[in-house]
């Protein structure tokens, strides 16, 4: 069926190719090369095909033609990357090649650095919002620290928005489609004086409610988010330039349903819950008590009210030996949301967080001129984060609990590191590379505090706990150049991530223990290249990463309980490929396709053997007497394979009128499921657009269906106390676009 409807798709291709000859032009018979382009992956402006890096760059108009509006979608369409939030929360979580972290509160850092325009957003949380108005996205893959302002070891996404125009430009894009989903964005840019030109950019989204609730039928899944930004330049001299950025938003949206798999749930009450089947089917429910404490009306369903604001302003200044680059930032994230983790209206599983993040960051960079054979930069980055809030739980209704509880903490983190990076053309092909980095972090969690609320009021755990990090990362490789149009590269780097603290509800003390930094050595080959006049661009590369205490969201066992904690495991190995095409046959057929490999395990991992524990458990005091423990070395870590993502769009003047059809797909490996003790199914997504521009107007309108063959698919599965649940994606949708550009 998947084949079939893949097909399908592409028919609309095949039928715009037999289209009459006359609507044909010479051209179409001599593809002119690909677009090049230009990045700030090692922060200086070149070519893509010249960076010696695992690099894949997202344009802005790929943005829309794939259907990517938020960071989650990027999975679809980068290779070895997947984004996921779990239990359906609205805090995405990256991996790059396996590396990524998993973790439901708000207190932990990723492994993968997200930033746009140069300011690091720390925490998964603070990159929920709407894409929009966007100039393209690097996605960097391994090890990142002697360019960027903070070390991972997964890897990089930079989101680079639109900057001002020396011009006036404005547009304009609305859509409408399934389930009353409505979007709009806009934008207006253009000189105010001779030195300073401004970019208004604004989005909003509304609908959409796809989901069910299985008793009651009440819709879930209504966006309603609000967005803006504001950029201004200023170009007082030729050697200098001024940036500022605003940018704002809100989202009152509905929270993700979840659903009931892989085995029945029978609630507290005695009611019964058959496995869920049907796509859309979700539940919720809220009791009087957690109602009032967390300010909501009694029918109350998951959702989110969350607010983001922030500004940041960037100086570069040319002193002639040099470029000096000065970013000074504020980020404030106010995060409220309500998640029903039972997905019944039992309550059993209620979650409501609450936290305040502020970020403030400054660096400094000075970066040689390009061109020369000598090429360097040298950079200082210091931050300070504050997390404040925390959670209550509802379990009521859950069988052996029945209370109400809160977790409540605050979290402050101090980070300076230094940095440099260093490329020096040997020959006029053989190019040493070269970076070194010393960061200094220092963590603090002050007033952990975990209480039973009601009904009967009870002290669990209260403590302050604080630990620090000093390292060395770096990184050492050689490209060389065959020819203009052929680079290969190889290096050796090392990233590390800092640790934490674990935040979730807690009673016992072990789980209140620090976990460590991450560390990870990598080795990579690759070979970025053009071929056919640059009409075929090839990249490829391989890897193997020597992963050192890795962290890992684990489960900690004592006589009286069982609690989720973050853990690290000693020692574990991934190893992968990637290929990556992007083709113009004709200057009207461009294709893409990418595939990437992955496979890793545990080296050195001993640890509790949960089924054998529940197993052993007394069936009379409930308690855990007999605790069993299994060496983990040899398993297989708990990530996709394969994934593969392409794209084939065709384009033509037909009558004057502008005719482009396209399609793209992605292929996601099945998974093992920790959480639940469960395979995730393999899945595809295919997505298709049809879009017309009259002859001499300045608007489109176009036709997309996400989601074309209807394939069930789940981002994650989760088993909270003891409901076994899974987030859904998306069903089929589709919609109508009108854009206009002045």
């Amino acid at each position: 069926m998947n084949r079939l409807l893949l097909g399908a798709s592409s028919a609309v291709l095949a039928l715009a190719a037999a289209l009459p000859a006359t609507a044909q032009t010479s051209s179409e018979t001599q593809a002119t090369a690909l677009q090049d382009v230009v990045v700030t992956a090692q922060r200086r402006a070149e070519s893509a095909q010249k960076v010696g890096l695992a690099l894949t760059v997202v344009s802005g108009e790929d943005l829309d033609k794939r259907n990517i509006q938020t960071v989650n979608d990027l999975e679809n369409t980068v290779p070895s990357l997947e984004v996921d939030s779990q239990l359906g929360g609205g805090q995405p979580q990256f991996r790059i090649r396996g590396v990524g972290l998993t973790d439901y509160a708000a207190n932990n850092t990723s492994t993968v650095g997200v930033y746009v325009d140069e300011v690091a957003y720390p925490y998964g949380v603070m990159t929920q919002g709407l894409l929009f108005d966007i100039a393209r996205i690097e996605v960097l893959r391994g090890p990142q620290g002697t360019l960027y302002g903070r070390n991972t070891t997964g890897g990089a996404v930079s989101v680079i928005t639109s900057a001002p125009t020396e011009q006036l430009q404005a547009g304009i894009t609305a859509s409408y489609g399934s389930y009353d989903a409505a979007k709009l964005e806009g934008y207006l840019s253009g000189p105010l004086t001779e030195t300073l030109s401004a970019r208004l950019a604004v989005a909003a989204e509304t609908g959409g409610a796809w989901q069910y609730h299985r008793d009651t039928g009440e819709e879930l899944g209504a966006k309603d988010t609000k967005a803006a930004r504001l950029r201004l330049n200023w170009r007082p001299t030729a050697q200098t330039d001024v940036d500022l950025n605003l940018h704002y938003s809100k989202d009152d949206s509905d929270g993700r349903g979840l659903r009931l798999v892989t085995q029945p749930f029978t609630s507290g009450g005695g009611r019964v819950y058959p496995v869920d089947s049907a796509h859309r089917i979700t539940g919720w429910g809220i009791s009087p008590y957690f109602a009032q404490l967390i300010g909501v009306s009694s029918n109350a369903k998951p959702f989110r009210d969350n607010e983001g604001k922030g500004a940041s302003l960037r100086l570069n200044h040319d002193l002639g030996w040099a470029t000096l680059t000065a970013i000074g930032s504020y980020e404030a994230f106010d995060r409220n949301e309500l998640n029903d983790w039972d997905a019944t209206a039992s309550n059993e599983a209620g979650t409501y967080f609450f936290n305040d993040i502020e970020t403030v960051s400054q660096e400094v960079r000075l970066a040689s001129p390009t061109g020369g054979r000598l090429q360097w930069m040298g950079g200082l980055y210091h931050a300070t984060e504050d997390v404040d809030g925390g959670f209550y739980s509802d379990f009521s209704e859950a069988k052996s609990l029945g209370f109400w509880m809160s977790t409540t903490y605050n979290q402050k983190v101090e980070t300076t590191g230094v940095f440099g990076n260093i490329d020096y053309r040997l020959t006029d092909r053989l190019t040493l590379v070269g970076g070194l980095r010393y960061e200094d972090e220092t963590r603090e969690l002050n007033d952990f505090k975990t209480e039973i609320l009601a009904p009967t009021p009870a002290l669990r755990a209260n403590t302050s706990k604080a630990q620090s990090m000093g390292e060395w990362t770096g990184k050492i490789g050689a490209e060389y150049a065959f020819n203009d149009d052929v680079l290969a590269y190889a290096n050796v780097s090392r990233g590390v991530k800092s640790g934490g603290f674990t935040t979730y509800n807690s009673g016992l003390p072990e789980q209140l223990d620090p976990f460590k930094f991450e560390e990870l050595i990598a080795y990579e080959a690759g070979l970025r290249s053009s071929f056919f006049d640059r009409r075929l661009q090839l990249n490829a590369a391989v890897y193997y990463y020597d992963y050192r205490d890795q962290q890992l969201q684990g489960v900690l066992y004592t006589q009286t309980g069982r609690v989720g904690r973050m853990i690290n495991v000693p020692k574990s190995h991934i190893q992968g490929a990637e290929l990556e095409l992007r083709w113009r046959p004709l200057d009207s057929l461009t294709v893409t396709q990418s595939i990437g490999y992955k496979y890793g395990e545990y080296d050195e991992f001993y640890f509790v053997n949960a089924t054998a524990t529940e197993a052993a458990k007394d069936p009379v005091t409930g308690e855990y007497n007999t605790i069993i423990y299994s060496d983990r070395a040899g398993e297989r870590l708990p990530f996709p394979r394969w994934d593969y993502k392409g794209s084939v769009a065709y384009s033509r003047q037909i009558g004057g009128w502008g005719f482009e059809a396209e399609t793209n797909y992605s292929y996601r490996d099945e998974k093992f499921s920790t959480s639940s003790n469960s395979i995730i199914d393999s899945f595809w997504l295919v997505n298709a657009n049809l879009t017309l521009s009259p002859p001499t107007a300045d608007y489109s309108f176009g036709l997309y269906v996400n989601n074309l063959t209807n394939a069930y698919s789940e981002e994650s599965r989760n088993r909270f106390i003891s409901a076994a649940t899974g987030s859904p994606n998306a069903p089929r949708t589709w919609g109508v676009r009108l854009s206009y550009r002045y």
